[in-house]
């Protein structure tokens, strides 16, 4: 056999691992007096310098597998220019913003700001001070402190800027937003500055207790991951508000604020300029008579105001009882007083709709919230009754198609939608745990497994032999040639 054929059969040994032992001295033996030659001849290969040696490039991999290993991997190497993940302070905050410790006193904290912002009576103490408004003052003090404190902390962890780095969560972000308003508010005290809008800042933070809560917190990912497949549901309806809202300003624009005069002519000879200038019921406008016109086929005319009453006795004498002068015992009457509601007789547009103008199809943004308010199914017959009164007994078609189609069917749609939603990401998560334990249950089975890199096998040969030297390498190494290949030595 040649030398360059006994070269090319050798089986190589690591560096790195000890001196072999009697059993491995027969094998070693031939690999001892070529070596110098092979690095000669290693050497002498073109483009290949003598210094790059393979001890050299395992050296320098080892030198970078040496570089990449850092107490935590998952979050940024170094942070600030300057702080790397064994340098003071950031491991005093690493590990103390990975404690779960420091999660269930954030949680505490939390919990105690909203039973104090509960406890605030600003109407019967505003200027603060009593002893009970000083306390919850304190209370509330400390407890911006100690976000504060936790902001900074987390910023010296995990970083300022970047993916995995303090405002790279959203959550975060909403944290953030709340310590500088509260910074604000403290800053801008006693400046003659309302601070009425910055105080409202304080009932976002018990939203902090999403982010702490993983349940709460996977729940409204969720909801926000429906947005986007809610995006053709809300087209559709406002497809729906439009058409609807049309037909709506098209039939009945300003009818609703019929109601029935008195005759102008009839006031002014007769001066009586005592009398409401419309007809109005017990309850005023929040339930008013809405007539309808000659030109309209409504369900309520002039004609079908009630008779006046006093004392729940009907009213029977006519106006001309005003102006005659009282005969005697007239007054002594159990009926003796004028029913003026006989001369509200005169249907026409006045200035107010119904529920202080809330409710009316004068224009296309007053006609959606009223398609709102019927689609909700809240207070939905009012509105019919007002437009069959003052229009038409066949508009409860209207409604019906709306309740329908808005009601039974678009929330229905949004609901399916959003429920398929839960349920594809449960699929999701639910395999993703799968696999992850499945993962787990197979490094933990063997320690030889190579289907995961950072294994415990791939960690043990990063950090160099173990308790058995001939035994550790020699697994990855081909198998030991024939004792026959030595026979020429």
């Amino acid at each position: 056999m040649t030398e360059g054929a006994r070269a090319a059969d050798e089986v190589r040994v690591p560096l790195g691992a000890p001196p072999p032992g009697p059993a491995a001295a027969v094998g070693a033996s031939p690999e001892s007096p070529r070596a110098p030659g092979r690095e000669a001849e290693r050497g002498s290969e073109p483009g290949v310098s003598p210094s790059e040696s393979p001890a050299a490039e395992r050296g320098a991999d080892l030198g970078a597998d040496e570089e990449q290993r850092v107490p935590y991997p998952a979050l940024a190497a170094t942070v600030f220019f300057c702080l790397g993940q064994t340098t003071r302070p950031r491991s005093w905050c690493l590990r103390l913003v990975c404690n779960p410790w420091f999660e269930h006193v954030s949680m505490l904290v939390i919990m105690l700001n909203c039973v104090t912002l509960g406890m605030f009576r600003p109407c019967e103490d505003v200027e603060c001070g009593s002893e009970r408004c000083s306390i919850l003052e304190a209370f509330d003090a400390f407890i911006f402190a100690f976000f504060a404190v936790e902001m900074v902390i987390k910023m010296v962890a995990l970083g300022l800027f970047g993916q995995k780095c303090y405002l790279g969560d959203t959550w975060n972000r909403l944290d953030f937003f709340i310590v500088v308003a509260g910074m604000m508010e403290y800053s801008l005290d006693g400046h003659n500055v309302s601070l009425s809008a910055i105080r409202t800042v304080r009932v976002l933070r018990p939203l902090r207790a999403i982010n702490r809560v993983p349940s709460m917190r996977i729940l409204v990912t969720l909801l926000l991951d429906t947005l986007p497949m809610l995006g053709n549901v809300l087209l559709l309806c406002f497809f729906v508000f439009f058409i609807f809202g049309i037909v709506g300003v098209q039939l009945w624009a300003g009818l609703l604020r019929n109601r029935c005069f008195l005759d102008s002519a009839f006031v002014r000879n007769n001066n009586l300029t005592f009398l409401r200038p419309y007809y109005q019921t017990e309850e005023g406008e929040e339930n008013p008579f809405i007539c309808s016109s000659r030109r309209d086929n409504g369900m309520q005319k002039c004609s079908h105001i009630p008779g006046r009453r006093e004392l729940r006795v009907p009213c029977t004498l006519g106006w001309e009882a005003y102006t005659q002068p009282r005969a005697e015992g007239v007054g002594a009457a159990p009926n003796a007083c004028i029913n003026w509601n006989q001369y509200y007789n005169v249907c026409r547009s006045g200035d107010s709709n119904p529920h202080n103008g809330a409710i009316n199809f004068d224009n296309i943004g007053y006609a959606w919230i009223a398609i709102f308010q019927v689609i909700t199914l809240e207070g939905w017959v009012d509105i019919m009754y007002y437009v069959m009164d003052a229009h038409s007994f066949y508009n409860f078609i209207y409604f019906i198609l709306l309740i329908i189609v808005g009601s039974f069917f678009m929330i229905n749609l949004c609901l399916v939608v959003i429920a398929t939603q839960f349920s594809e990401t449960k699929q999701r998560e639910s395999q993703l745990m799968r696999e992850q334990r499945a993962r787990h249950l197979s490094n933990d089975s063997t320690l030889a497994s190579f289907s995961e890199p950072g294994s415990c096998y791939e960690e043990l040969l990063k950090t160099g032999p173990g308790p058995w030297p001939s035994v550790g390498p020699q697994r990855a190494l081909p198998p030991a040639q024939p004792p026959s290949r030595h026979a020429d030595l």
